[in-house]
């Protein structure tokens, strides 16, 4: 796996076996996204709010060093872009064709 920077594959020229349990690859919904930070991580809490009672449940919480943060950012920017070259511009949350923030 290399990072946007290219940080493993100039450190590490052998590749990572990552393991992916069967439970953890059907995935979580989230559409809630909660962070906090102090000065050595950051805390991304993924939470879940369905339409009615506004209540919501942090469904995964994430725990990573400021470096690491800031490389997921990059990461997620870089496949924004790419998703958005294939498949068109991401509305912004409340665009039309999106629900309103009051149905959560």
């Amino acid at each position: 796996m290399v990072s946007p920077n290219g940080e493993f594959e100039e450190q590490n020229s052998q590749s990572i076996n990552i393991e992916l349990p069967e439970a953890v690859a059907e995935g979580i919904y989230a559409n809630l996204f909660l962070v906090a930070h102090s000065g050595s991580e950051f805390i991304v809490d993924f939470a879940r709010i369905l339409p009615g009672p506004p209540k919501g449940k942090v469904q995964a919480r994430i725990v990573m060093t400021p470096a690491h943060a800031k490389s997921l950012v990059a990461i997620l920017q870089e496949n924004i872009s790419r998703f958005e070259r294939n498949f068109g511009p991401i509305p912004p949350f409340g665009a039309p064709g999106m629900p309103p923030p009051e149905e959560f």
